[in-house]
């Protein structure tokens, strides 16, 4: 293997198609990018039995090893990636693993660059149910001080990863996401969308998110139904479902608003298309992102978005969406009233956001990922016991 095209191996141990939310996205996008660089690096991806069964056609295009474990039960997405995943990569013969999902082998003869998305299990615990934050607690940490490199993907996970895990800065690459351009094919026929979700002929608000306590939509049911009833909009809220779930619909019919939002499950392809194009604003509450794709995904497609100023979400959005504080029901509730109803408002946005989505692409994405790949590779070896 020459030194111009090294043999990285894909850590996607994690990934259990349709239900692991963005860093599906992530490995799917960038994984296509870097395939479509001159001099690409080879590239073998080592899945689990769900992704191996799931046939999806980005994974079956790639060299493949199955890592033969069933990563919806977290002891064994662990098991997969501590245990199995170091012979397996030897035995492939691959010169460095990136793990894609913020964990990481942690032994094995190989460099190791580390994707972190975010610290949430840190910065808010409840986030993850059961003993998942202790268990995250515990791997992260060791993953990146075990790692060659540690790519965040903005420079807020940058700065939380300096300041509670104490990661050196020269050895942290910030690359942010990209985000991939609309389908060109035309969204389902807007009367057919609202059919389909019962949305009538209000204005739609949409709020793709995880039903995560994190994702602040209690706080959004509230907003919405402080709006007087002939200006408020329907909510529709997409993404997969947890037990947070149940509270949030326990709290919309408490307030009364049940009738005014819809709750779906994760959808993908044409049915969120449709949903981009019937709806007249997004908005994105949360009190923490690592980085915040689904707002350059609704700005790509000209939709009005409102999103909090905290952490990641004012570095991604720029001065093409409103921000908010998402702790003030109020101001919640004003920007998006502002979003339906201020026609100058909504226009600048709509012609600013394609604008600041054209700035992050996963082309870039992948050539400082590759480039992290070679600072890595360029690296003295760790001290033991890392390279056992």
């Amino acid at each position: 293997m020459s030194a111009a095209q090294p043999h990285i191996g894909l850590n996607l141990v994690f990934l259990v198609p349709g239900e692991t939310g963005g860093m599906e996205v992530y490995a799917r996008e960038l994984v296509a990018a870097m395939r479509e660089l001159p001099g690409a690096p080879a590239l073998t991806a080592f899945v689990n039995r769900e992704a191996a069964d799931a046939r999806e056609p980005w994974l079956e295009s790639l060299p493949s090893v199955i890592v033969p474990v069933r990563a919806r039960r977290r002891v064994e997405w662990v098991r997969g990636e501590q245990q199995l995943l170091p012979g397996l990569a030897r035995r492939a013969g691959v010169e460095l693993v990136h793990s894609l999902a913020s964990t990481a082998p942690l032994r094995g003869p190989f460099r190791r660059v580390t994707t972190v998305h975010d610290l949430i299990y840190l910065v808010h615990p409840e986030a993850h149910f059961g003993v998942l934050a202790l268990g995250m607690r515990a791997l992260v940490g060791l993953a990146v001080r075990r790692s060659h490199r540690v790519i965040a993907v903005s420079e807020s996970t940058a700065r939380d990863l300096r300041e509670r895990l104490h990661v050196p800065p020269d050895k942290l690459d910030v690359v942010p996401n990209g985000v991939a351009p609309p389908p060109p094919e035309p969204p389902p026929p807007a009367a057919e969308v609202r059919a389909r979700w019962d949305l009538g002929e209000r204005p739609v608000v949409l709020a793709a998110s995880a039903k995560r306590p994190h994702k602040n939509l209690a706080r959004l049911l509230g907003a919405l139904a402080s709006l007087p009833r002939e200006r408020r909009p329907l909510l529709v809220l997409p993404g997969y479902p947890t037990d947070h779930e149940r509270e949030l619909r326990e709290q919309a019919r408490a307030l009364g608003i049940e009738d005014d939002v819809r709750f779906l499950g994760w959808l993908g392809g044409a049915d969120l298309e449709g949903l981009y194009a019937v709806s007249s604003a997004f908005v994105m509450p949360s009190l923490y992102e690592g980085f915040g794709l689904p707002v350059l995904e609704a700005m790509a497609r000209g939709i009005p978005v409102a999103c909090s100023d905290r952490s990641s979400l004012p570095e991604v959005a720029g001065d093409a969406a409103l921000l908010f504080d998402p702790e003030d029901e109020a101001a919640i509730a004003g920007a998006i009233d502002q979003l339906l109803h201020d026609r100058a408002t909504a226009e600048r946005l709509r012609a600013a956001g394609p604008r600041r989505a054209s700035e992050f692409s996963w082309r870039r994405a992948a050539e400082q990922t590759v480039a992290s790949y070679e600072r890595a590779l360029r690296k003295p070896g760790l001290p033991s016991p890392e390279r056992e």
